[in-house]
């Protein structure tokens, strides 16, 4: 298949990402919620949030390398599998330790899934397309996080926490294996071509040198870390404040449906204010928006400044993606996307980890304290990140880009 050419593959990799995710999205409450009826407190929930990123953090890489030389034909469906077995795995687990094991299982099998995926993406799309393409792929994580929510809020409550989160993550795991059942005909279209398309390895250093790499690693890790912050330590706000299971799975289902809203409008937004200034004024004002959610406001006042938020986060994820391969140097840039999601997990180790240490010694609202600041941070990167990224084959990448962004793909 041409890059540019049919676009079906696109469609059924978002609907298998649709699936996938929301298994994640519905798990990750769920664990939170299960590990406080099993006496975990804001600290242990840091670390179970954290450990979910600990595997993938030294996996991504080598999965990368081996995207780059067009071995990538499992990583979608042992994704799909790794994160079912997870979530099933995680609802039957009775000790905190276990719940931490089961998430990092989950968690590495959504990494094997996002870079087998960004990398089909990336291969399968004309360099003009790419903005768009990768904006249209994240949907699929967005519907994931609407959905996934609000499934774990109706099904988790009562007396019984332990058992209707157990109950939720079992249902998650069903969930999540659907996506098998578009994924393998995608594969089978893409893998005789990719594995042609050998090469040396272009060393880590090299990449991580390219100009707008770096950018777009930062960017990526900070909105990142606010999505994964807001769906762990939301409920354990909803906790503190009195917002009952079902409420917080609306709010956060409202910030994934923001997201969604703005990578449909993502071309338009492009067009008016360019990559640079557009990942700019988001950041920014995500930054102000999360640390707004520290503040005791009512749950209306919440839920509007979740939308907002939602709306600006929507924006890092796909123009990260597009700013990483567009600098990457030529033949590394599955890698080059895999270096990206090893600063996302990162984060995921790190950032939870800090929360629940500032959680712990300053309140449950404080970590969104800490996420502004990083937010804050990553609009000052944003703003030194170039239009059009610098690197091999950059005079090539940009040239058809103001007439084909008109068209669209029907997703």
């Amino acid at each position: 298949m041409r890059p540019g050419g049919n676009r079906g593959w696109l469609l059924r990799l978002v609907i298998a990402f649709s699936f996938a995710q929301g298994a994640v999205s519905m798990a990750r409450p769920a664990v939170s919620y299960r590990a406080l009826a099993l006496g975990a407190d804001e600290r242990a929930i840091g670390v179970i949030a954290g450990v979910y990123a600990l595997l993938p953090l030294f996996a991504a890489v080598p999965l990368g390398r081996r995207t780059d030389h067009g071995r990538c034909a499992p990583l979608l469906p042992v994704g799909v599998v790794l994160i079912s077995g997870g979530c099933a795995l995680s609802g039957i687990a009775n000790s905190l330790w276990a719940m931490a094991v089961w998430s990092g299982v989950m968690g590495l099998g959504h990494l094997c899934f996002v870079i087998g995926a960004q990398s089909l993406v990336a291969r399968q799309s004309a360099p003009h397309e790419q903005d768009r393409n990768f904006g249209h792929f994240t949907i699929g994580a967005s519907l994931g996080q609407l959905v996934g929510p609000i499934a774990a809020g109706a099904l988790i409550g009562g007396r019984d926490m332990a058992g209707t989160s157990a109950f939720a993550l079992l249902v998650a795991g069903a969930g999540g294996a659907v996506a098998l059942t578009s994924l393998w005909r995608i594969e089978s279209r893409t893998t005789s071509k990719s594995r042609k398309e050998q090469g040396e390895r272009v060393p880590v250093q090299r990449i991580l040198r390219a100009r707008g790499v770096p950018a777009g690693i930062f960017i990526s890790l900070a909105v990142l870390s606010a999505t994964d912050i807001l769906t762990a330590y939301l409920p354990v706000v909803g906790e503190h404040r009195g917002i009952a299971p079902s409420v917080i799975g609306v709010l956060l289902s409202l910030r994934a449906a923001a997201t969604i809203a703005c990578r449909l409008v993502l071309t338009p937004l492009l067009r008016l204010l360019g990559r640079t200034l557009l990942l700019t004024v988001t950041c920014l004002l995500a930054a102000l928006l999360c640390a707004g959610i520290a503040l005791p406001v009512p749950v209306w006042a919440l839920a509007l400044m979740l939308a907002v938020l939602g709306f600006c986060l929507g924006v890092g994820q796909p123009l990260s993606m597009t700013t990483v391969v567009q600098a990457a140097p030529d033949g590394a840039r599955s890698t080059a996307l895999a270096l990206r999601l090893t600063g996302n997990r990162l984060g995921q180790v790190a950032a939870p980890a800090s929360a629940g240490l500032v959680a712990g010694i300053a309140g449950v609202a404080a970590p969104f304290v800490m996420l502004g600041a990083l937010l804050l941070l990553s609009a000052g990167t944003a703003l030194r990140t170039p239009g059009r990224p610098e690197g091999p084959g950059a005079g090539v990448r940009e040239r058809p880009k103001r007439s084909r962004f008109r068209r669209t793909s029907g997703i």
